[in-house]
C-alpha cells in the first residue's frame, strides 16, 4: 500500500462518521452540539412548524455553533416548505424562539440571502423566496433537498447533471497528460481497492470523491471545474447507486481503473466511454441516467 493510501484511510478511521469529499464539507449535528447549544436551540413552536422535521445532518453552511445550526435549521424549513414562500421571517421571532443573539439572526439570514433563500428589502423585511430563486446548484440546499420531500427529484436532477459533466471531463482530462493529477487519480484507486477490502465506506467513500474532484480538474475548463463541488454533493447524498458509494464493488472499481487507463494512453473516448459505464455500474441507477422526454 502507497504511503498516502495508508495515511488517507487512518485519517478516515479516526474520524466521525460523516462523509467527507473535497474541502471536507463540515458537519455539525443537533444532536452532536455541546449541551449548552443544544439547549439553545429549541424547536420553533407553531401550528405550521414543526422544527424535527429538519433534524437530518447537513453540512450547515460550513459553520459551527449557533449560527452554523441555526443557517441549518431554517435551510431545511425553507426548503422541505415548513416555511413556505413569501412567509415573512422576523429576526426578533427567530432570536425569541431560538434563544439566540441578534447577531447570530442576523448572520444566518443573511447567508440564507446569499443562497437565494430569502429576501431582505427595505420596509418588506426578510420573506422566503420561491423556488425558482434559489440557488439549486448551492452544495448546502442541494443536501437539504436531497434530505427532504424533493429528494426524488433532486437525486434524479443530480443524476442527470452528473451525466452531462463528467464524461466530457474525461474525454477532455484525456487530452491534457497531466501526470501528476493521473498518479492522484491511480491513488486514489488503490484506497478505493485497500477500503473495499477492508469494509471501510468511509475511507472508500472520501477516495471516489477526491477521485472525481480531480477528474473533473484534469479536464482543464475552469468553468467544468466550479461544478466540482455540485459533483462532490451528489456523491454525499446520493445514496451509493449512482457510483457504489454505499456499497462499492469490484465492478465500480474497475471501472475506476479503466478511467485512469485510458488517461494514462490519451484515449479519450475510451476515458469517455469507462466514465459512462461507471455512472450506471449500479442497476438503480438507470432511474436517474436521462431517456428521452415525451413533448
Amino acid at each position: 500500500m502507497s504511503t498516502l493510501a495508508h495515511t488517507m484511510m487512518t485519517a478516515a478511521r479516526s474520524a466521525d462518521s460523516g462523509l467527507a469529499g473535497p474541502g471536507e464539507l463540515d458537519r455539525y449535528s443537533y444532536a452532536e452540539a455541546p449541551a449548552g447549544e443544544r439547549a439553545a436551540l429549541r424547536s420553533w413552536e407553531g401550528s405550521d412548524v414543526e422544527l424535527g422535521r429538519a433534524g437530518r445532518r447537513g453540512s450547515a453552511s460550513r459553520g459551527r455553533g449557533l449560527h452554523g445550526q441555526l443557517v441549518q435549521q431554517l435551510g431545511q424549513m425553507i426548503v422541505s416548505g415548513d416555511l413556505g414562500a413569501d412567509r415573512p421571517l422576523v429576526p426578533e421571532e427567530i432570536g425569541q424562539r431560538f434563544e439566540v443573539s441578534r447577531t447570530v439572526v442576523r448572520e444566518s439570514l443573511r447567508v440564507l440571502e446569499a443562497k437565494g433563500l430569502v429576501s431582505a428589502r427595505p420596509n418588506v423585511g426578510t420573506r422566503v423566496r420561491p423556488v425558482s430563486d434559489w440557488n439549486l446548484l448551492d452544495p448546502d440546499i442541494i443536501e437539504w433537498r436531497a434530505f427532504g420531500p424533493q429528494r426524488e427529484d433532486q437525486r434524479r436532477e443530480l443524476g442527470e447533471l452528473r451525466w452531462t459533466i463528467e464524461p466530457l471531463a474525461a474525454r477532455l482530462a484525456a487530452g491534457h497528460g497531466r501526470e501528476d493529477i493521473q498518479q492522484r487519480l491511480a491513488d486514489m484507486v488503490e484506497i478505493m481497492g485497500h477500503a473495499l477490502g477492508q469494509g471501510d465506506v468511509i475511507t472508500g467513500s472520501r477516495a471516489d470523491a477526491e477521485f472525481h474532484s480531480l477528474l473533473i480538474q484534469a479536464a482543464g475548463n475552469r468553468m467544468l471545474e466550479h461544478l466540482s463541488g455540485i459533483v462532490a454533493a451528489a456523491l454525499q447524498v446520493s445514496g451509493g447507486p449512482a457510483t457504489s458509494c454505499d456499497r462499492p464493488t469490484e465492478a465500480s472499481l474497475a471501472h475506476h481503473a479503466r478511467i485512469v487507463d485510458a488517461l494514462a494512453s490519451g484515449d479519450a473516448s475510451g476515458a469517455e466511454a469507462a466514465m459512462r459505464q461507471l455512472l450506471v455500474v449500479h442497476p438503480e441507477v438507470e432511474r436517474v441516467v436521462p431517456a428521452p422526454r415525451e413533448h
